[in-house]
């Protein structure tokens, strides 16, 4: 597997990650489109996973004073289950560290608590929330261990 990031919206990168989204969350959880896609778009750092040059993959990050929200994970649903979102959720990490943040922060669907706890995130104090009518979590994964 192979994961690459761009802040280019023109890129392909940035399209195979646009698509994947599209997929999962306008298609399948019925998102609207003009909330899916954003006004943080050009201020985030757009990563796809790539498992024999296809797209299964996509998560973003957008910059906080301390670290980064992340955003926008999602996996095609031909390769939940095969490692891709925690491959994925490694390479954010190991790009945060490397700009020297301190946490990741992001509002997990409470279906998906679990997997980001076997992550090392842990739920913060924040109650439930909905987003874009689903409800969500927040959590976090402090980077200074």
């Amino acid at each position: 597997m192979q994961i690459r990031h761009t802040t280019d919206l023109t890129s392909p990168i940035y399209q195979a990650a646009l698509a994947i989204r599209k997929t999962v969350f306008v298609a399948e959880q019925h998102v609207p489109v003009a909330r899916e896609v954003d006004a943080d778009e050009a201020r985030t750092i757009h990563f796809v996973a790539y498992a024999n040059d296809q797209p299964v993959g996509t998560a973003r990050l957008l910059p906080e004073a301390t670290g980064f929200h992340v955003q926008r994970v999602a996996v095609v649903k031909a390769a939940r289950g095969t490692g891709v979102g925690s491959a994925l959720l490694q390479a954010l990490a190991d790009y945060a560290k490397a700009h020297h943040a301190q946490t990741l922060r992001l509002g997990a669907q409470v279906h998906a608590v679990g997997f980001y706890e076997r992550l090392g995130y842990h739920l913060t104090a924040r109650p439930e929330f909905l987003d874009a009518g689903i409800r969500h979590r927040e959590m976090a994964l402090d980077l200074t261990d």
